[in-house]
Order: structure tokens, then C-alpha cells, then sequence
């Protein structure tokens, strides 16, 4: 079963973001107190030259299999370290259409945007740790992000750790994940 295993938030700037025992979500807006929070882009960066963008970044989750993998390199990375909002294991977060639903504990529901862009600040944090955040498909030669997926909040409400995710897919044929 698909569970919520850590919820981070922090109000302003900066790469990691500590745990908390909950986050409140807002429809429209992302997570209450959190500097991501907004209904225009508060990404640092694009701000500056997109800032009347609507905020498809609201909710930044990482799928903690993704920690598992990055410590058989020997990398160690654990929940909010990469900036994430929401840490879940048991769902294939990267393999999810463009427009599925999360519904996260009992009343929140985020809607699948896209694909978060990893930045060079991943090398901050962890020299080398840039490169395994991509994928390449020796089949297709194709490149995947694998730094989470981003989302929009279409239901507030609470969200904890143990919290169960479900999943409904969007009606019509499947719209493969794009970075936002």
C-alpha cells in the first residue's frame, strides 16, 4: 500500500527543509507556510524572468525508494533533504500521466504537474549526486528526471506520515510526465 513516510516544509529559502509531523495543504496555493507556497511560480530562479507564471510547483514529492537506490552508490540522503514537501513509498511517482490525482490522507487531493527540474544546487549538497537524478534510456536514448514529480493542490487538507495515497488516473489516453 501506497503511504506518505515524511512531510517537510520551511518558509524560506534554502535547499533542504526540515520534517515536520504534518503540513496543512491549500487549494490553489501548495503547502501553508512553506516559501514554495503561491498561485504564480515562486521557484528562486525562474521568478526572475517568469514571475506572472502560474505555480505548477507547489507540492515538490520524492518517492523514497529514490533514497534507496542512491545509497547503493553510496550517497545518503533522507526525507526533506532534497527540498521535497512530501516523501512516499510504494507508488511509482515518476511512471504517474500528467493530471493524475493524489489523494494524500483523508481530504487532500494534488494534481501530477510535471516533473521536477534538478538543479545544480543537488551538487551542494552532495558532490556528484546531480548526475543519478537523470536517467538515460539505452533503448530510446531519452532522458528521464528522477529528483520527484511536482503538483498542485485542487483539495486542502492535512497531511502526516503513515497518511495512505491514492491514485486516480486522468480519463483519455495517458499524458507522459514533462519537467516543469
Amino acid at each position: 500500500m501506497a503511504r506518505v513516510t515524511a512531510v517537510s516544509s520551511k518558509g524560506t529559502y534554502s535547499f533542504s527543509k526540515p520534517n515536520r509531523t504534518g503540513i496543512t495543504l491549500l487549494a490553489g496555493l501548495g503547502v501553508e507556510g512553506d516559501v514554495h507556497a503561491g498561485e504564480t511560480i515562486r521557484h528562486q530562479f525562474r521568478m526572475t524572468y517568469e514571475p506572472d507564471l502560474p505555480n505548477l510547483r507547489q507540492v515538490h514529492l520524492i518517492h523514497e525508494e529514490l533514497f534507496d537506490d542512491l545509497a547503493a552508490k553510496g550517497f545518503t540522503v533522507a526525507p526533506g533533504q532534497l527540498g521535497e514537501n512530501i516523501s512516499t513509498r510504494g507508488i511509482d511517482l515518476l511512471g504517474l500521466p500528467t493530471g493524475a490525482l493524489l489523494r494524500l490522507g483523508e481530504e487532500a487531493v494534488v494534481e501530477v504537474t510535471g516533473l521536477r527540474n534538478p538543479c545544480s544546487k543537488i551538487n551542494d549538497f552532495q558532490k556528484g549526486l546531480l548526475q543519478e537524478m537523470f536517467e538515460i534510456s539505452l533503448e530510446t536514448g531519452e532522458f528521464t528526471f528522477k529528483a520527484g514529480i511536482m503538483g498542485v493542490v485542487r483539495k486542502g487538507g492535512d497531511v502526516h506520515p503513515g497518511d495512505a495515497v491514492g491514485v486516480e488516473l486522468p480519463a483519455g489516453p495517458p499524458r507522459p510526465l514533462e519537467r516543469v
